[in-house]
C-alpha cells in the first residue's frame, strides 16, 4: 500500500471513530423508545417502563414505551431489528422472541442474535400453574389425576403460540400422560383476564399476574415452574418437587439494533444497571416475584445462546409445534 493509500485508511479510521465518539457524547438529543412485543399489563411491559422511567432522568431526553404485540414478540422485535442502529429504538425482548421462535418458527423475519445488538440481561421471573376456583382440584397431583379422568376437556391458557407457558404444557403434557387443550393468547395479562373469567381451566402464567388472586381465594396455585421456590409465595412447591422437572423462568433483555455505536451501548448498558439498582424499582420488583439482574453484554448473548440451544432440543424431544 502507498503512502497517499495508508494515509487516506489511518483518516478515514480516524475519522470512524470520531464519529463513534461523536455520536456517545450528544445521545441522544431525542426522544429514545423502548419497543415491548406484548400488550401492556405484563411483566416485559412492567420492566420496560420502569427501565423507561429511570432512562429519563439518566439521559436527560424522554423515553417512551411503544407495545407492538403479535406472534409472540416476533413483530415488536422485527421492528427494533429493522430501526435504525442510532440508539434512539431499543427492544424489551425476553424468552419468547429471542430464544423459543428460533426453536420454533422455520422462517422469522429477523435473526435475534445476528440482527439485535445485547445491552443487558434486566430480570427474570417464575411462572405459576393456576386454576379455575370451580375446578375440583387443590394440588398438581389432583390436576394430573382430573386431566386424565377427563381426556381433551381441560383447556389451559398460555401467553401466545410457542412462548415458555406453552413449552411447560407441553412438557407436562408428555411428563404427566395427559390430554388438554392448550389456548393461546396474545401476552400475559389478556391469558390472565380469560382465566378470571372463566374462559379456561388453567393457565400457566408469570407469578405477578394471578397472586394477588390467589391471596384473595379467586384463583388456585398448584405449583411453581422454576428450580427455586417465589419469595413472592414460599408456600407454593416447585414442579420439580413434585416430580416433573419442568422450569421456564421468563427472562427479560435490553437489546438495540445490530451496529448501534459502541460508545451509546456502554452508555446504555451503564444506565440501565443503575436504573435496575435503584431502591424503588428494586421494591417493585420483588413485590411481583421479578428477580433484577442487570448482566453484561456478553453475559446476556451467552444467555441467550444456551437458551436457544435448550429449548431447540426441548421442543424437539416433546414435538412441540406452533399451532
Amino acid at each position: 500500500m502507498g503512502r497517499g493509500l495508508l494515509a487516506s485508511a489511518v483518516f478515514a479510521v480516524a475519522a470512524v471513530f470520531g464519529l463513534c465518539a461523536a455520536w456517545g457524547q450528544g445521545y441522544p438529543s431525542k426522544p429514545v423508545r423502548i419497543v415491548v412485543p406484548f400488550p401492556a399489563g405484563g411483566g416485559y411491559d412492567f420492566n420496560a417502563r420502569n427501565i423507561a422511567q429511570k432512562l429519563t432522568e439518566a439521559l436527560g431526553q424522554p423515553v417512551v414505551v411503544e407495545n407492538r404485540a403479535g406472534a409472540n414478540g416476533n413483530i415488536g422485535s422485527d421492528v427494533v431489528a429493522k430501526a435504525p442502529a442510532d440508539g434512539y429504538t431499543l427492544l424489551l425482548g425476553g424468552i419468547g422472541p429471542q430464544a423459543l421462535s428460533v426453536a420454533l418458527y422455520p422462517k422469522l423475519p429477523y435473526d435475534p442474535e445476528r440482527d439485535l445488538a445485547p445491552i443487558a440481561l434486566v430480570a427474570a421471573q417464575p411462572n405459576l400453574l393456576v386454576v379455575k376456583p370451580a375446578l375440583p382440584v387443590a394440588s398438581l397431583a389432583d390436576f394430573i389425576r382430573y386431566a386424565r379422568a377427563n381426556p381433551g376437556k381441560l383447556s389451559v391458557g398460555s401467553a401466545g403460540n410457542g412462548s415458555g407457558q406453552h413449552f411447560g404444557l407441553e412438557q407436562l403434557k408428555q411428563d404427566a400422560g395427559i390430554d388438554a387443550v392448550h389456548v393461546p393468547y396474545k401476552g400475559a395479562a389478556p391469558l390472565h383476564a380469560a382465566l378470571l373469567g372463566g374462559e379456561i381451566d388453567a393457565a400457566f402464567n408469570i407469578i405477578q399476574l394471578p397472586m394477588p388472586q390467589v391471596r384473595k381465594g379467586e384463583l388456585k396455585a398448584l405449583a411453581i415452574a422454576s428450580k427455586r421456590r417465589s419469595p413472592l409465595a414460599p408456600e407454593i412447591p416447585t414442579m420439580a418437587e413434585l416430580g416433573y422437572a419442568i422450569d421456564f423462568d421468563t427472562w427479560y433483555g435490553l437489546y438495540a439494533p445490530a451496529g448501534t455505536p459502541k460508545e451509546i451501548l456502554q452508555r446504555l448498558h451503564a444506565e440501565t444497571v443503575k436504573a435496575l439498582q435503584a431502591a424503588d424499582f428494586r421494591e417493585r420488583a420483588a413485590a411481583l416475584g421479578v428477580d433484577l439482574i442487570g448482566s453484561t453484554p456478553e453475559e446476556l448473548a451467552a444467555h441467550q445462546r444456551a437458551e436457544i440451544s435448550r429449548w431447540t432440543k426441548i421442543g424437539k424431544a416433546a414435538n412441540i409445534k406452533v399451532d
